[in-house]
């Protein structure tokens, strides 16, 4: 308690010297400006797109949470398209909204457009993807999932599984090319097996988070590979595309290819208790109540962490059954 005393006072210190440089709006006595009502909020959201079942649960479960908060939401999909998000977020800063959130399609290009945020003096939080910049002020939070952890999850499943295999030839379903779940899913997931050998990681090719894509990508590899042992997917749904292709193939998926899978989702779940999928490693789109919690605090001046992280779970054929009759995506 002691510490935490001290690591206040140090904080409540520093703020108070850096007060004559904020870019808040100035008040009488150098006080913080006061809280508005959250009826009287305007908060800009650029989503990535619809390109999953994930997505859509995500942007249903914000959008129903602003409801309930009674805080206005300016919405807009960018279709998967960075220059579509930035155009969003420009028009955010010209409506002089009072908070915005995104979650970026790809980690990086975004230090100009969120530098001009945060001239206008509107905080930035970041919401299931984060960016790459060297300058931290830009936003205020990280709110989402630790996406290395995640790929560790899956590395681990798949040691266990193939303990007593002699080679496991592994294909990878890459999410968006540049995205933050993409890279970081598959720097845990190598992390995991690379001290093992019989891993083979034979061909890693995107399918950019959506069925239709994972269902190419492997119908190519099912005819450039002679043998697949497993199918490690970013994404339920690019798992899903995945089993037709190999059911097309006059293959089983989760005999004759193993698969595991990122999210969680409900159709991901159903293939899972139906035995298609052998393991899949949750990631929560419900995002909605944390966002608002974070824009509350920060409504009344307090402080958040800089990465806020959720908290979430791994899901077994069995596991996989007794869930779904109570998911909520």
């Amino acid at each position: 308690m002691k510490k935490k005393l001290i690591a206040l006072a140090a904080v409540g210190a520093l703020i108070a010297g850096l007060a004559g440089c904020s870019s808040a709006p100035a008040t009488s006595g150098g006080d913080a400006p006061a809280a508005k009502d959250l009826k009287d909020l305007v908060v800009g959201f650029a989503q990535v797109g619809a390109e999953s079942g994930w997505r859509t649960a995500n942007t249903k479960d914000i959008q129903d949470s602003f409801k309930e908060a009674g805080i206005e939401l300016k919405f807009s999909d960018a279709q998967q398209k960075q220059e579509n998000q930035i155009k969003a977020i420009r028009s955010y800063i010209q409506q002089k909204v009072d908070y915005i959130a995104f979650s970026p399609v790809v980690e990086t290009g975004w230090d100009a457009v969120l530098n001009e945020a945060k001239a206008a003096g509107i905080p930035v939080i970041l919401t299931d993807r984060a960016v790459d910049s060297k300058d931290e002020s830009l936003y205020k939070t990280f709110l989402g999932s630790d996406f290395v952890a995640e790929g560790k999850k899956a590395g681990e499943w798949a040691k266990t599984e193939f303990a007593d295999a002699d080679s496991v030839k592994v294909v990878q379903l890459e999410g968006t090319t540049g995205a933050a779940p993409a890279i970081d899913r598959a720097e845990g997931f190598a992390d995991v097996i690379k001290g093992d050998k019989k891993f083979d990681i034979v061909a890693s090719q995107t399918g950019d988070f959506t069925r239709a894509g994972g269902r190419q990508v492997m119908e190519a590899l099912l005819k450039s590979q002679p043998h697949i042992d497993l199918v490690y997917s970013h994404n339920d749904d690019m798992g899903l595309g995945a089993i037709e292709a190999i059911e097309a193939a006059g293959l089983t998926p989760g005999k004759d290819i193993k698969i595991i899978t990122v999210d969680a989702v409900h159709d991901g779940m159903q293939a899972l208790a139906d035995g298609k999928i052998n393991f899949i490693v949750e990631c929560s789109p419900l995002l909605g109540k944390q966002l608002i919690d974070v824009i509350k605090t920060l409504n009344e001046g307090g402080t958040v962490e800089k990465r806020i992280v959720t908290e979430e779970t791994t899901f077994t054929q069995e596991q996989a059954a007794e869930a779904l009759p109570d998911r909520k995506y």
